[in-house]
């Protein structure tokens, strides 16, 4: 099989008519998830179980097994080396990449250099460290059945020496004016996969491009918008609409696709996050009731952010002082507002969840 030449953007005979229908749909949806954003305090701490799920959904894309609960747990220390403990590094690294971008959002646009950041920090520690982390490909790549030769693939990107010219296209493109923001994402996503400009790590990266081009275009103040759930459960039709574009040229199908993927999960977004914000209103004054406690809100936000946790954990994340973080995590497990998963022996503090927050999640 022969590497694909991608066409370069933008698309001057992209058919418009096509998805015109659904572009109105997909712009007002996300309108109305950000609005919620914009009604939260700080979105990134009340969502953040969110996000860790969204990393989750889109490493088990790739391959993983690891669940949200278990990445909650190795956080607060309760799982160590382990069958999946390469498999949640590569959701905590997915998450850093997320974080370090939007940090260089703030002071620089979108650009090649930071795929390559958050590409080096996607692969720290996990499966393909060592197939050129942090930088683009200078060997032909192919996608297919694994162990099998470059004649039996099913797709294979361009050819190395032709990858800067589509990823400079690329990278311009990203900051061209198109007629509709999300139409223009939804192609930037495709050619990015279609280029697959590293050894491995294509897939998560390009997913992680999706919420930084809306916070780089004001679309949304947060880095909170989660996609993986749909492609995951559509996961069939995504890889045939991408397969449409490389065989048939067929970028409207894959379009339509997107939007509509943007419509379904700005509409699930907007449902869980509204749930958590009422419940944080809900609890915010039963917590102060039980706790009367100068930390109650301290306390709160950390239980939010942090939903499976033990007590060095608590301590650490609220800066609570340890008598008084013993004192509230035993009126809160008392009060059945947190419950205990693992008791605690010896040196070791008790697993607690924060299960109503969980379960909007789940």
């Amino acid at each position: 099989m022969q590497p694909h030449i991608p066409r370069k953007l933008p698309l001057d005979t992209l058919d418009w008519m096509k998805f015109i229908h659904l572009i109105g749909k997909a712009n007002y949806e996300l309108a109305q998830y950000a609005g919620i954003l914009v009604g939260m305090v700080n979105p990134e701490l009340l969502l953040s179980p969110l996000s860790t799920k969204e990393a989750v959904i889109s490493s088990r894309i790739e391959g993983t097994q690891a669940t949200l609960e278990d990445v909650l747990k190795f956080e607060a220390s309760q799982i160590k080396e382990g069958a999946k403990s390469e498999d949640i590094r590569e959701i905590i690294n997915y998450r850093k990449a997320l974080e370090h971008a939007v940090d260089y959002l703030k002071t620089r646009p979108t650009c090649l250099k930071l795929c390559k950041e958050m590409h080096y920090i996607l692969l720290d520690s996990v499966r393909g460290r060592d197939k050129g982390r942090g930088e683009y490909r200078t060997i032909q790549n192919w996608i297919g059945s694994p162990g099998s030769p470059i004649e039996k693939a099913t797709y294979v990107p361009p050819p190395p020496d032709r990858l800067m010219e589509f990823l400079s296209n690329l990278e311009e493109y990203m900051h061209y004016e198109e007629k509709d923001r999300l139409v223009q994402l939804a192609l930037i996503h495709a050619q990015f996969e279609i280029i697959h400009p590293f050894i491995d790590g294509n897939g998560r990266l390009g997913r992680i491009l999706i919420p930084l081009f809306l916070i780089d275009k004001s679309m949304l103040k947060a880095p909170v918008f989660y996609i993986s759930e749909y492609i995951d459960e559509h996961r069939d039709i995504y890889y045939d609409r991408l397969s449409e574009i490389t065989k048939n040229n067929n970028w409207e199908s894959w379009v339509e696709f997107f939007l509509t993927t943007i419509i379904e999960q700005s509409k699930n977004n907007s449902k869980k996050a509204k749930a958590i914000l009422d419940l944080y209103d809900n609890m915010k004054e039963e917590v102060e009731q039980k706790l009367r406690s100068q930390y109650s809100i301290r306390t709160l936000d950390t239980i939010f952010e942090n939903p499976i946790f033990n007590t060095t954990m608590f301590m650490k994340k609220s800066g609570i002082p340890r008598a008084s973080a013993a004192r509230i995590l035993n009126i809160l497990e008392k009060s059945k507002i947190v419950s205990i998963l693992i008791k605690g022996s010896g040196k070791r503090s008790s697993l607690m969840a924060f299960e109503k927050v969980l379960n909007i999640v789940k």
